[in-house]
């Protein structure tokens, strides 16, 4: 094995232009996105239906079918059960899709499923794909159920690495982990920005901040479910090496994968304890600042009263000499002290003695 090229000369080639359209992206294709026949690692036909990749591979036993479906109908999965010997609970499972990351094995057949994603920088959110896969002796089926990942991009750089696509549906397995894993990169670079915008928000008093937080907190719990348990099933299938006599290289390949899965899990683990401490921060900081919204109001409340009690001083102090001056401004001549020659001035220190008591009580009590 040691003339085969190392892993990055076949995991991350230089792009290439490409003439055609791909053939595994588009939501709209028909479920058989491709179907392929292998030969000693190069291609030797593509037939356009599922019959026909059955026929084709019945004539070349020693050759390895390659089938990528998206979304397929129940007829297409029942036809190819029958072909290639599916169990029906990993049929089932393919049908009905939402499943948690596993990986079983029927008979001489391994069922995996992984959760793949992507992120969306328009949307600023993680969008989140499921693959199932088969893989047999002389085949691999992959199931797609939503965009993620670009399975084309994994035939076209083992395709172009026969030695390595020679060793059978096991490398293709690899290589579609590898490629899965290798998507979670540019989600965690994205999520690893959005964390830190929403901190630069919690302290810039942005009131949105708390669904941002509550929605992305939501994304990295479907993210712990697609990268954890995918922890576990590597390390089951490093555990069959030996058992079922495992290529080196793709042992070495498999550890690396293992190696990058292990990384983002625990990078996406630290994302969802930092979540949890800046809502907890937000939190604060909305509480705080409603303390000292209320304390404001309080304050603004309280000088309000301070005036009022001053006006309602100075109210009642003008009122009782008003009051005098009133009564004794009527237009009657039958008028007590009214032609008394000291009605005026006893009428004035009458005022002036209630406007001094009046003022030296509102003192005592602070209202003036």
């Amino acid at each position: 094995m040691s003339d085969r090229r190392p892993r990055a000369a076949w995991r991350r080639p230089p792009a290439e232009p490409s003439t055609t359209a791909s053939p595994e992206t588009p939501e709209e294709r028909p479920s058989v996105v491709q179907a392929s026949l292998y030969r000693d690692g190069r291609r030797v036909s593509s037939p356009a239906t599922l019959a026909e990749t059955f026929r084709q591979l019945r004539e070349h036993p020693d050759g390895m079918a390659w089938i990528g479906l998206q979304r397929p109908t129940e007829e297409e999965l029942h036809s190819l059960a029958a072909e290639f010997d599916l169990h029906e609970l990993a049929v089932e499972d393919a049908l009905e899709a939402h499943q948690r990351p596993k990986l079983e094995r029927y008979g001489e057949t391994l069922f995996v499923v992984l959760r793949a994603a992507r992120y969306l920088d328009a949307q600023e959110e993680v969008d989140f794909g499921e693959l199932h896969i088969f893989v047999g002796p002389d085949f691999l089926i992959t199931v797609r159920h939503g965009a993620a990942p670009d399975l084309s991009t994994v035939r076209h750089r083992m395709e172009k690495d026969p030695d390595l696509l020679a060793l059978g549906p096991e490398a293709v397995l690899y290589a579609i982990l590898d490629a899965v894993v290798d998507g979670y990169a540019p989600v965690v670079a994205g999520v690893q920005n959005d964390i830190d915008e929403i901190e630069t928000e919690v302290f810039g008093g942005d009131p949105a901040v708390s669904r941002r937080i509550y929605e992305l907190s939501r994304e990295m719990v479907e993210f712990q479910r697609a990268t954890r348990p995918l922890v576990g099933m590597l390390h089951g299938l490093m555990a069959g090496f030996a058992k079922y006599g495992t290529d080196e290289e793709l042992q070495r390949y498999l550890r690396d994968v293992a190696d990058h899965v292990t990384h983002t899990s625990e990078r996406v683990d630290g994302f969802r304890q930092a979540l949890t401490d800046i809502l907890t921060v937000n939190a604060t900081l909305v509480t705080q600042q409603q303390n000292a919204e209320m304390r404001a109001l309080a304050e603004a409340g309280f000088e309000q009263n301070e005036e009022i009690k001053k006006i309602s001083s100075w109210a009642a102090i003008l009122f009782a000499p008003t009051l005098v001056g009133t009564i004794y401004g009527m237009n009657f001549d039958n008028m007590p002290e009214l032609h008394w020659a000291g009605g005026y001035p006893f009428a004035v220190l009458l005022m002036a003695a209630v406007c001094v008591s009046l003022y030296v009580v509102f003192k005592k009590k602070d209202w003036l």
